[in-house]
């Protein structure tokens, strides 16, 4: 009998394990779709402005989920591009949806790469501070004003012109600054005390039941 056990035992299926730091957001109850186009976009574009903030990030968040061990979610260049195509707005949009898991994958990695940016993000937070209370064009920030148009670049360059909303921020200078800066402030909020969380069920709020 013991024997029987033991040789039942040896061919069980290996499971896969979902990596632990996956636990650390709550699960969200899902369409059978997956994530919408709304939370999609949303993730992409905090993605979009760590890209604004540092020069080589898409090699450094590549290397952080390695780090994270997130890696089996997002294996390569070619994943995490393909992962982030989801989003709408984007010139090469696939219409895939993000699973829960590899919504949570890029959520936290944005959270990590904040983190370790959590210092220039405050100085370009404060200097926008400063520039309105002085009544000044961001533009008279050095820093400030090369971060805005890095990310103007890079909004220009991968989103679809054709989409409504793109194409009026892609007419409005001003407002692609401000959708920038706001990304910067939620970026900020993701470092704070159970900061993530709240950004991530902002992601789905109204979405789901």
């Amino acid at each position: 009998m013991s024997q029987s056990a033991s040789t039942t035992s040896d061919f069980q299926p290996a499971i896969a394990k979902e990596p632990a730091i996956l636990n650390s957001l709550p699960d969200i109850a899902l369409p059978a779709r997956g994530c919408s186009p709304h939370t999609q976009q949303q993730i992409d574009l905090l993605l979009l402005a760590i890209e604004a903030l540092e020069l080589g990030a898409s090699e450094k968040m590549l290397a952080t989920a390695k780090q994270l061990k997130i890696e089996e979610i997002i294996k390569n260049r070619v994943v995490f591009w393909r992962l982030r195509r989801s989003n709408p707005w984007r010139r090469s949009y696939t219409r895939d949806s993000l699973s829960l898991d590899e919504a949570k994958a890029l959520m936290i990695l944005a959270n990590y790469r904040a983190k370790e940016l959590v210092v220039i993000i405050r100085q370009l937070l404060i200097a926008e501070q400063q520039m309105r209370a002085k009544q000044l064009p961001l533009e008279n920030h050095f820093r400030l004003a090369e971060y805005c148009a890095r990310f103007r670049a890079h909004f220009r360059s991968r989103m679809n012109a054709r989409r409504a909303k793109v194409s009026a921020y892609i007419g409005s200078e001003a407002e692609l600054n401000e959708l920038a800066l706001s990304l910067l402030r939620k970026l900020l909020f993701c470092t704070g005390t159970r900061g993530i969380e709240r950004v991530w069920y902002s992601l789905f709020d109204g979405e789901v039941a």
